[in-house]
């Protein structure tokens, strides 16, 4: 396959696939996403239904789990992708520090327009037992995107998350 390339230039460049990347993000999948999806959202279903009593369905159900789910698997899924694959890259638990530090925050807050959207519709109207299908179908397209974020390292746009955070930071200390 062949690209143009973006920097104005009239030369073609040959798009390479790194497969050793393809395959660490697709263990990432397999090994946590998976399973620990699976037990999420099993888990997640019972919970509003037995502790909670929510109606399967209603407004409080959906509102609910799209509300733990960004809360805590959100997360959590976040921090595991960059530091696996940190470690997997061969970096020492300081850099991947340093990088989890960097990548977080940008990708915390662009996925929360996104999936709490899909996940509305996944807990209104999929199937408990096939929620996780659904889930993992756009993972696929997060996983691309996340591994996209990563190797953004000084990107403008980060850069700019990093400056917000630090005024922040030094609004809190002043006042």
């Amino acid at each position: 396959m062949r690209i143009q390339k973006s920097r104005g230039s009239d030369e073609d460049e040959e798009l390479k696939i790194n497969w050793r990347r393809v395959a660490t993000t697709s263990l990432f999948g397999f090994g946590f996403v998976g399973p620990v999806g699976h037990f999420w959202y099993e888990g997640l279903d019972q919970v509003m239904k037995s502790r909670l009593h929510l109606q399967p369905k209603s407004m409080r159900f959906v509102a609910s789990k799209v509300a733990l789910d960004g809360i805590i698997f959100g997360p959590l899924d976040l921090l595991v992708f960059f530091s696996y694959m940190g470690f997997s890259s061969g970096k020492s638990a300081t850099q991947v520090k340093e990088d989890v530090k960097r990548d977080f925050i940008p990708a915390f807050v662009l996925e929360g327009g996104i999936w709490p959207l899909l996940q509305v519709a996944n807990f209104r109207f999929v199937p408990v037992r096939y929620q996780l299908l659904y889930v993992n179908l756009f993972c696929l397209l997060d996983s691309c995107f996340l591994s996209w974020v990563e190797q953004q390292q000084d990107a403008p746009w980060k850069q700019w998350f990093k400056s917000f955070l630090a005024m922040k930071e030094e609004e809190g200390q002043g006042g």
